[in-house]
């Protein structure tokens, strides 16, 4: 499933876009950053309630294809453009982290 199609699906809202049609091959959940870094896979789908810049560092880094914002999290305008400028797919949902993660196993 792209990135695009699990977007559509949870109905995401799309806060940054870089490669939509990027394949998400798992699932990651967790707000430690470092903790995510040593342990997100690459296309991961990673789901978070953390909003700073440091998730942009942290996805680029972990190359997970997409980060999704649960519970209504959004992100302040500059981070979002970072995230736009460094092409990470971020999403929103007012979902909680558990809902979505299952909602991603489910499609996955």
């Amino acid at each position: 499933m792209t990135v695009a199609e699990m977007a559509c699906a949870l109905n995401l809202e799309e806060i940054a876009a870089g490669d939509t049609q990027r394949e998400v091959t798992g699932g990651y959940a967790g707000d430690l950053l470092s903790w995510v870094m040593g342990r997100a896979q690459a296309g991961d789908a990673w789901v978070t309630i953390m909003s700073n810049a440091n998730i942009v560092a942290v996805a680029t880094l972990a190359d997970t294809a997409a980060v999704i914002l649960a519970e209504g999290v959004t992100l302040e305008p500059e981070v979002a453009e970072l995230a736009r400028t460094k092409g990470i797919n971020v999403y929103s949902s007012a979902q909680d982290t558990f809902t979505l993660c299952a909602k991603i196993a489910a499609l996955l």
